[in-house]
């Protein structure tokens, strides 16, 4: 029996790299393989947790589920939808919200991360933190439950909300009887937390990050300002710390690669290593960033590929959450 594998990004900022190299390109990876059953959306309702405008924030949308068409997703082999449009997986965030403790909502490390600062700068703990960001392992939770899902790609830092659907689905079929299957996660240990520009953690909060759809001068010039040390050209390099030679194993082919892996060893110049990287990237995302143009200047090709996913999903979410309801005792 194929194993359902199930994944969504946030609607909070422009696609970038990490985005693709840690959740995209290995979701799309396994969505090919006769193993699973891929589902993808567009996790709009996740994006609440930051206040933002709402023409950015519609513009975001439609940019995610332009980018998984673009980069390669056939919604006729997989089921893709925006969250918003199943119902069923915020009824169930209910349901599971009343099953989970909320000593377990404190140990979340988004909410943990939010306290400890707070109480750094001497305030309140909670203070900036809304109900959504909070409950957003729930949420998260509901989006992987309702589906059966066996298999959830996350990054290293997103381990945590597979572990916590996991308790509360647990904690479900001990006291309802098995009803959920247990998700597993999957991440690339390689690329689990991507370098940014500035070598820290590649993330919109840093803002050292790089639009994967970045027309070809703005691509060349955030490759130039990825941080690099001061060896000379001429001093052997380790491939394996460089941000850099990450990058570009991403893009290029096998033999490509293990040349650049020879170059950084026997002595590269980061001048040069970067234009590599430049031709490897601009070489694969020519023909998806057209293609993310053309979806994005026709909103009514997203919408109508979002509803029949959605349409899709629902075959299966609705039968599902009245049986969950029978098992609750909501009716006989």
């Amino acid at each position: 029996m194929k194993k359902t594998i199930l994944t969504g990004i946030k609607p909070t900022g422009q696609i970038h790299l990490g985005n693709y190299i840690g959740a995209i390109k290995p979701a799309l990876e396994l969505a090919v393989e006769e193993d699973y059953s891929p589902i993808y959306f567009v996790a709009d309702y996740h994006g609440l947790t930051k206040t933002i405008d709402s023409e950015e924030f519609r513009s975001f949308s439609y940019g995610i589920a332009a980018a998984w068409l673009a980069l390669g997703l056939n919604p006729e082999k997989t089921i893709f939808y925006r969250q918003s449009d199943v119902p069923e997986i915020f009824e169930l965030n209910w349901i599971l919200s009343c099953l989970a403790s909320k000593g377990l909502m404190n140990r979340a490390h988004a909410y943990k991360a939010i306290a400890d600062n707070n109480k750094k700068a001497q305030k309140d703990k909670d203070y900036g933190v809304n109900m959504g960001l909070y409950n957003y392992p729930i949420l998260m939770a509901a989006d992987i439950l309702m589906f059966r899902t066996g298999i959830v790609p996350v990054g290293k830092d997103q381990i945590q909300h597979v572990e916590i659907a996991r308790d509360i689905a647990e904690s479900f079929n001990r006291k309802y009887g098995g009803t959920f299957v247990l998700p597993d996660y999957n991440i690339q240990e390689d690329t689990a937390v991507l370098p940014g520009l500035d070598g820290r953690k590649m993330s919109k909060s840093y803002h050292n990050t790089i639009p994967i759809f970045s027309e070809q001068a703005k691509l060349r010039k955030l490759i130039n300002k990825i941080k690099t040390d001061s060896l000379p050209p001429e001093v052997p390099k380790d491939p394996d710390k460089s941000t850099i030679f990450m990058l570009y194993k991403e893009f290029a082919l096998p033999a490509e690669v293990e040349s650049m892996r020879q170059q950084f060893l026997t002595g590269v110049g980061w001048g040069e290593a970067k234009g590599q990287l430049f031709h490897v990237m601009n070489r694969f995302l020519e023909q998806p960033r057209e293609r993310y143009k053309e979806l994005m200047e026709s909103p009514e090709t997203i919408d109508k590929v979002l509803k029949e996913g959605a349409d899709k999903a629902r075959e299966m979410s609705v039968p599902f959450l009245k049986e969950i309801k029978r098992k609750i005792g909501f009716y006989s």
